[in-house]
């Protein structure tokens, strides 16, 4: 690719139960490494729980306050509010929750797979599942 590309007006859908707007992927611009998107985390929202198969996700939190439940049987939990970044590796079941009943919660999520949503594995306490 020979040209810079800009995304305007993306359009939002929901995935996991949370609002998700694709900026950067492989179908928004022909990426080949990244992508990049907007999500928000509706007032007391919670993710489906899921882990990505084979890249990594960094999150920069916007707004609000959210808990992110992970690790074998979300056992395991880390809170992250306005100007923190969390870092999940790849096979790391996860489950974010927006800790307020009244405010949406926004961040900008950054991934090592162009592809996006492809290789998104949902997860229960009992493991994978199809």
């Amino acid at each position: 690719m020979d040209r810079v590309v800009v995304i305007r007006s993306a359009e939002t859908t929901e995935r996991q139960r949370i609002g998700y707007t694709v900026g950067v992927s492989a179908e928004a611009c022909g990426s080949t490494g990244l992508s990049l998107s907007y999500i928000v985390v509706p007032p007391g929202g919670v993710a489906d729980a899921h882990w990505h198969d084979g890249y990594e996700t960094a999150i920069y939190q916007l707004s609000g306050r959210v808990e992110t439940r992970f690790g074998p049987g979300l056992e395991e939990s880390v809170v992250t509010e306005a100007g923190d970044f969390l870092f999940i590796p790849p096979g790391v079941p996860h489950q974010p929750r927006n800790l307020s009943d009244t405010e949406p919660a926004t961040a900008v999520v950054a991934r090592n797979d162009p592809r996006d949503e492809e290789r998104v594995v949902s997860y229960s306490t009992s493991g994978p599942r199809a």
